[in-house]
């Protein structure tokens, strides 16, 4: 299958304009907006929270879909830290992300890093990483060493 041609406007994207695309086409359960995002680099790669390493544009666009099956995903970036260099780019966040129950709206958190390399597209996501959710906002500890490293 073609992979989509990116807009003109995004071929000078920033990465913070990829990152958000990426949580827009989320919220609006769209695979060929979020698939725009991606690098067309066969070593793209996705972990999705308590899944496995997926690899390559098919496979991550199988994985979408698979979560769009059940419809759009409620999520927001937040407290986005960023290391940018010349071509490259790391974006460590926390995702907020709402679920829908018949109680009501639960809040989950998940901490994820999104990788962006500039080519002749322009920026690009090549790597996100979602770790496992938790229910309770994990605090940030910037001042104060973790008393384990790993």
């Amino acid at each position: 299958m073609a992979r989509p041609k990116p807009e003109a406007a995004a071929l000078l994207a920033s990465p913070e304009e990829i990152e958000a695309e990426f949580y827009e086409a989320l919220q609006r359960g769209d695979i060929e907006r979020l698939m725009a995002v991606w690098g067309d680099d066969d070593e793209i790669v996705c972990v999705h929270p308590g899944g496995p390493r997926v690899v390559g544009p098919a496979a991550v666009r199988a994985t979408f879909e698979a979560i769009f099956s059940n419809g759009p995903v409620r999520v927001r970036p937040e407290q986005v830290r960023r290391v940018i260099g010349p071509g490259c780019a790391v974006h460590n966040l926390l995702e907020r992300v709402e679920v829908l129950t018949d109680e009501g709206t639960l809040t989950a958190w998940v901490m994820a890093t999104n990788v962006y390399v500039k080519g002749a597209l322009g920026w690009r996501l090549v790597a996100h990483h979602a770790s496992g959710g938790s229910r309770e906002e994990p605090p940030e500890i910037s001042e104060v060493p973790p008393t384990v490293l790993h």
